[in-house]
């Protein structure tokens, strides 16, 4: 069995817990603004309809937030971090886009989010590698030994 080791070990677990406080913190509030209402201003700029029109979905903002808050807390442990970041890849992206086209002036804290993972996939790449990786021998034989091609 392959060893799966981790690239930048000491820079790796600082980020990674860096991060998991960022998302466990941040999906908390997430989730509080999902319950109370998002704060914006009066009159609202087009950020704020943006985050009103998302906060009448009546769904999608605190569960954006739960969801940020359990990965977070699945990035604390060793055993569950490779799975996290994976999960938190797709929020990372799509905050880096909201950032780059929308919301202009989050655009540093969008970077270092989607940077960190970035460096945290790249950290963690050889947990990923089998993924990647094209069918073995052993997958291909049967119970008996026997060769699935024909």
């Amino acid at each position: 069995m392959n060893q799966r080791s981790v690239r930048l070990p000491r820079l790796a677990l600082v980020t990674r817990l860096l991060f998991a406080i960022f998302l466990f913190g941040t999906g908390i509030m997430t989730m509080g603004f999902g319950l109370n209402g998002y704060p914006v201003s009066d009159p609202p700029d087009d950020l704020g309809r943006f985050m009103l029109a998302l906060e009448e979905t009546g769904y999608l903002i605190f569960w954006v937030g739960f969801f940020k808050t359990v990965v977070g807390g699945l990035m604390f442990f060793r055993r569950t971090a490779a799975l996290a970041i994976l999960m938190a890849l797709p929020y990372a992206f799509n905050i880096l886009l909201y950032v780059s086209f929308f919301a202009h002036q989050y655009l540093l804290i969008g970077l270092l989010d989607f940077g960190a993972c970035a460096l945290l996939l790249h950290c963690h790449f050889d947990w990923y590698r089998p993924i990647f990786a094209g069918p073995t021998i052993a997958a291909s034989l049967d119970s008996q030994g026997n060769s699935d091609e024909v």
